[in-house]
Parts: structure tokens; sequence; C-alpha cells
């Protein structure tokens, strides 16, 4: 299986970088990118081919990884409109929906539209997936090997569910660095100094989250047998209910599944 990506910034990178290290042929790899100095590590650090267009060698592939910017994107596919056929298409394009991504593509319709998150740079990412009808089961395994390279999958049968993956895993990796930034202000706040509270915290949350994931028991199962009756992690549980922290939680995902609709209207016009 021949892939050619269009863009080579970081998440591409990510993803050939995994694809490496499952034994996957570099001369196989062909990346287009536009800026020169990328291109140049790009090819130091994996041995692929790299171009600043599409030439008849890029086209010479099997799979489309298309990287490049949601902005960016109308222009950057334009060269491929009416020339594919039996080529899949992935797109990490946030925002951008498949109908809008056929259109550009003069009709093609074998689509794959991911979600992935940052994670994926140290391979422990999460890409939601969603592909058009035509892609058939042998496609859809493709796409997966091709995103597992750079951490987990998930299928969603349907594309307004891609909203809702960006909100919890696409975004989350924020969320999950504000809480870490939070606890680590109030460590110094209660007279940690801040390597330490850095210490305490990223270690806390990593090894819970690393519980929770290798557990059987969910996590307000876990959350249950550390909360002592009358005991320290009940007050500071009980000042969270109080603050209405879960329903701001659900507030601030569903914020970000509204903003996800709102840009699939703006960017596929």
């Amino acid at each position: 299986m021949r892939i050619t990506f269009l863009g080579g910034g970081n998440m591409a990178s990510a993803m050939i970088g995994g694809l490496l290290q499952q034994h996957y042929s570099a001369a196989a790899i062909q990346v287009i990118e536009l800026n020169a100095e990328a291109r140049e590590q790009l090819t130091e650090r994996f041995g692929v081919r790299c171009t600043d267009h599409i030439d008849t060698a890029a086209r010479a592939t099997d799979v489309w990884v298309l990287a490049v910017k949601p902005q960016q994107m109308k222009e950057a596919i334009a060269p491929l409109a009416g020339t594919l056929s039996h080529e899949l298409v992935i797109s990490i394009a946030a925002g951008l929906r498949l109908e809008a991504l056929q259109r550009w593509l003069g009709g093609h319709s074998l689509l794959v539209r991911c979600m992935p998150n940052t994670p994926a740079l140290i391979g422990k990412g999460m890409t939601g997936l969603v592909a058009t009808p035509s892609v058939d089961r042998e496609l859809r395994h493709e796409a997966e090997r091709i995103l597992s390279a750079a951490g987990q999958t998930e299928w969603v049968q349907d594309e307004s569910l891609i909203d809702a993956v960006t909100a919890i895993s696409g975004s989350g990796p924020a969320y999950v660095f504000y809480f870490i930034e939070s606890l680590m202000d109030a460590g110094i706040q209660l007279g940690l100094d801040k390597e330490q509270s850095r210490r305490l915290a990223l270690a806390t949350f990593t090894g819970a989250a690393e519980l929770a994931a290798t557990s059987s028991e969910d996590p307000a199962t876990l959350r249950a047998r550390v909360t002592s009756k009358g005991g320290t992690t009940e007050a500071a549980l009980r000042c969270m209910d109080e603050a209405l922290v879960r329903e701001i939680i659900l507030r601030a995902a569903t914020a970000a599944r509204d903003r996800g609709q709102e840009l699939g209207d703006v960017l596929g016009a």
C-alpha cells in the first residue's frame, strides 16, 4: 500500500513515525509539503520522498492523507479534483465534512474523515473516524491501520457524532492540561514549591488515568473507593459538587460540540 501525505506537519509526522515503527516501508510513503525546511527534516528523519507539489510520482498512490489546515484544504486538493478513481482519501482536517471534501474532489466518494488529538504526537492518540458508504470493510481496515500508528481509533456511524468526538477527545487534552495546571496552582497556594507541585500533579493524574484504563471497574466505583466517609477526599468532592463542576464539564463539552458544527458550516461553504 502506497501512501501520499498532503501536508507534512506535526500530525503527519506522528503518523509517518508510527507507520515506520510498525515496519512500514519508507519507500512507500511520500509527502507533499510547501516548506523547504520541513521537507528536508522529513527526509532526514524518516527517509521518505518529499516534494513541494502534486507531481506524477505523488499521484501513484493508494491512499491520500489530507493533513493541511482546513482553511487551505479547498485550494490544496484542487489539483486532485476529477482525477481520483480507486484511491482512499483520509482527511485529518478538523471541521471539514465529507460532503464538502467530496464536492471539492469532483465527486470522489472513497472518503474517511478523522478527528485525531495531540497525544498522537507521542503515539498515545485517540482518533475518531467516520466513512462514506462507499468505503468497504477492507478500506476501513486500511484507514484504521494508518491512524492506529499514532494511537487508538474509534469508529462512529453517523458523521454528526464526529463533533461529539471533537468535544471529548479532540479538545479533551486541553481540558486535562487545564485541570493539571489548576492542581499545580493549588499545590503552590497550599505551600508546595512549583516543581514539587508539578511532580505531584502529573504523577497523580497519569497514575489515576492508567488505573482507570486498566481496571475492570468503572471510574465511579474507583472514585468511591478512595472517598472515605468524613474524610479529606469527600470534603474536596463535596466542594466540586457544590460548584457544579460536573454540569460545567457538560456545558463545556456541549459548547465545543456546537462550535464544531458551526465551523463545519463555515469551512465547507
